[in-house]
């Protein structure tokens, strides 16, 4: 029997939950909300925290600078480059990964290893593979009689091996969801199925694919997200440039060159919620298709 909530009972559970609220409300709502009113500072000391003037000029001025335009054309560049691909690499790993009995713990970290490496290390790895003369990449496309490219030093290239490197770091988080996702799968459907004659590829795809709707709603919801914040591996990898000739320039790192390096932090905080517009459209774009087409 199900007890009625009670004043007493109320509090305590209040109780419980406020370390972890404090936690939040400092580090996440307060911030949120600073950035956000520090986006209509037009005149702003930043020793005195002064504002002597608001407005919507900072709106203004980011959405006319050519190189925040830029930024979110990068930004979209890398958004379609990584999510869609990730999917489908880390879809089709993780169902190989379901049908390996043996040694399949071993094989599912490995995956997973490059997820909880430090970017720094993963980008001075990736650095030596994409070398012009010593690296791993150039010395592949070498035997198929590719000359060297110069990815990390011509801006038509920049933007794909940082894209490549971005989707073999996040390969592993997804593989566990779909793991996740594929043992969750009652074997009855499979069953029926090849009783029914249907071969594995219909089975993949009338099966498999429906029922691991769910799990790909989180997994895009979540590929999107962070690769709209993406910056870690771009100051990494580029060695703290925004590729070269800003080839590899994303919204985070103009914000973060406007905060940091220009002390312009009005534009930085208008900078931020257009970002996090543009993320909110598009989650809510996702969640109306996932209403609309996925089945729990």
């Amino acid at each position: 029997m199900i007890e009625k909530p009670t004043l007493k009972s109320s509090l305590k559970s209040l109780l419980y939950i406020a370390p972890m609220m404090l936690i939040i409300t400092t580090f996440n709502l307060y911030p949120i909300i600073r950035s956000f009113l520090m986006s209509f500072y037009t005149d702003f000391n930043i020793y005195t925290q002064e504002v002597n003037e608001y407005g919507i000029s900072n709106f203004i001025e980011v959405l006319q600078d050519p190189e925040f335009i830029l930024a979110i054309r990068n930004t979209f560049i890398f958004v379609l480059g990584v999510v869609p691909a990730s999917i489908i690499i880390s879809l089709g790993i993780a169902v190989l990964l379901n049908k390996i009995k043996v040694l399949s713990g071993f094989f599912r970290s490995i995956y997973f290893l490059p997820f909880v490496t430090s970017t720094v290390a993963i980008s001075i790895v990736w650095s030596w593979i994409y070398h012009s003369r010593f690296g791993l990449m150039n010395y592949a496309l070498g035997l198929l009689g590719i000359e060297p490219i110069e990815f990390l030093t011509d801006p038509k290239y920049s933007m794909l091996a940082l894209v490549i490197m971005a989707i073999w770091k996040g390969l592993g988080f997804n593989i566990i969801l779909f793991l996740v996702g594929l043992n969750n799968i009652d074997e009855n459907y499979y069953s029926a199925a090849k009783i029914d004659g249907a071969r594995g590829w219909e089975r993949f795809t009338n099966i498999t694919i429906p029922l691991l709707g769910p799990t790909m709603f989180l997994v895009s919801v979540m590929g999107v997200i962070n690769s709209f914040k993406v910056f870690d591996e771009v100051f990494a990898l580029f060695q703290s440039r925004p590729g070269p000739a800003g080839s590899a320039l994303t919204v985070v790192y103009y914000i973060f060159q406007k905060f940091y390096q220009e002390s312009q932090y009005g534009i930085a905080a208008a900078a931020g919620i257009v970002l996090f517009l543009i993320i909110l459209v598009f989650t809510l774009i996702q969640m109306a298709f996932n209403k609309k087409f996925v089945h729990y």
